[in-house]
């Protein structure tokens, strides 16, 4: 079942701006976060430096402003690139709540790095990071809709096929022949997200699908 979304309701459950989850998200792996924070570092001592050297040009703001936004980084880093993923979703011209079932369930691996590190003989080896996803396949009355994959927890082993399950879906059309994009899911019986980045607000979320779905 498809229910349309206004655009002022998609606004609300997906905000333009990152909320506190999504930076949680955002801010990565650890080493992403020590990337985050050399570049911030070392381009904002750089910049700031050569702001010193340009006190009495013209320029000296703008390398003052461009040194703190470099030291700043860590923190804005994160919020914009959870902002722009929000916007991906949000730029679709039309939006619905689905109401479906979970068609199907798999696992499967992914390489989420490399990295070398030495054997017992002292040889140089790659070394994999595995991580086991899991995949739900998500249908409705209609036929096949789409699916949502996501790092898989200990929590996640309680899917199971037929499950209903709620979402967002996105189209380009006022007719959904074509479903474009999905947002983060919601399975209400046994009250577990599945998603690998919560573009929802799950509070108002659950709201709105209380008083839609009854």
């Amino acid at each position: 079942m498809l229910i349309p979304l206004r655009t002022e309701e998609l606004n609300r459950l997906i905000p333009a701006v990152a909320t506190g989850n999504q930076f949680r998200i955002a801010l990565g792996s650890p080493q992403k976060i020590l990337q985050r924070l050399m570049i911030s570092s070392i381009g904002g001592v750089i910049t700031l430096l050569i702001s010193q050297s340009q006190v009495s040009s013209q320029f000296y703001p703008l390398w003052l402003l461009i040194g703190v936004a470099f030291l700043l980084f860590i923190l804005w880093g994160p919020i914009a690139e959870a902002s722009r993923k929000n916007n991906q979703l949000r730029k679709y011209p039309f939006s619905a709540l689905l109401s479906g079932q979970v068609s199907n369930v798999y696992l499967r691996e992914k390489i989420e790095g490399r990295k070398e590190q030495a054997n017992k003989i002292g040889n140089l080896e790659i070394v994999e990071d595995r991580r086991t996803w899991m995949f739900l396949e998500i249908e409705d009355e209609d036929g096949y809709v789409g699916e949502v994959s996501f790092p898989m927890e200990k929590i996640h082993q309680t899917i199971r096929i037929g499950n209903r399950i709620l979402c967002v879906v996105l189209s380009e059309g006022r007719d959904f022949s074509k479903i474009v994009a999905l947002s983060d899911a919601w399975l209400p019986a046994i009250k577990i997200w599945a998603g690998e980045y919560p573009f929802l607000l799950r509070p108002a979320f659950e709201e709105i699908c209380r008083m839609r779905f009854r």
